[in-house]
């Protein structure tokens, strides 16, 4: 059985060592600004290639906006 986690309220298939990049790419998202969190912490965007991502955590990716 796979394992799953949660991406912005959406169940994704999980695997062992996955990182927030992965789940970057697995949902296509491609915005520049973006926030990320795991299970309500803060990821910085230097650690994404390399921050993993648990089994059954609940993701929230952040499109932030710009303007003026």
């Amino acid at each position: 059985m796979k394992g799953k986690i949660t991406v912005n309220d959406q169940v994704i298939d999980w695997r062992a060592g996955m990182t927030v990049s992965d789940v970057l790419t697995v949902m296509n998202y491609t915005f520049k600004l973006l926030v990320i969190q795991i299970d309500g912490r803060n990821i910085k965007r230097d650690d994404w290639p390399t921050a993993t991502v648990p089994e059954g955590a609940d993701v929230k990716v952040i499109h932030l906006m710009s303007g003026g």
